[in-house]
């Protein structure tokens, strides 16, 4: 079971973190800056990290030159939800 969820993606911050939910969106801040898809592998990354999950496993499936973007997960949208609010706090 695969779902999608809302990100807004801040590139260039000071530390990867995983700031929290606004709404439906989710809010994440990388070291990454935004060229050549580095800030969109780290974002990757960082959820897969969040959501005990390979890196392969994630992946932007629209967005990828935008601050907000789509990504694919592998679990139910409730599940990730709340494994993503865990990791915010």
């Amino acid at each position: 079971m695969t779902s999608r969820i809302s990100v807004k993606v801040v590139p260039g911050a000071s530390a990867d973190e995983i700031v929290g939910w606004i709404g439906d969106v989710l809010k994440v801040r990388v070291s990454a800056p935004p060229e050549r898809g580095r800030a969109n592998a780290a974002v990757c990354a960082l959820l897969a990290k969040a959501l005990g999950v390979t890196d392969s496993q994630v992946t932007v499936v629209a967005g990828g030159a935008s601050p907000r973007k789509i990504v694919e997960i592998p679990m139910t949208a409730p599940a990730a939800r709340a494994l993503l609010a865990a990791d915010a706090d």
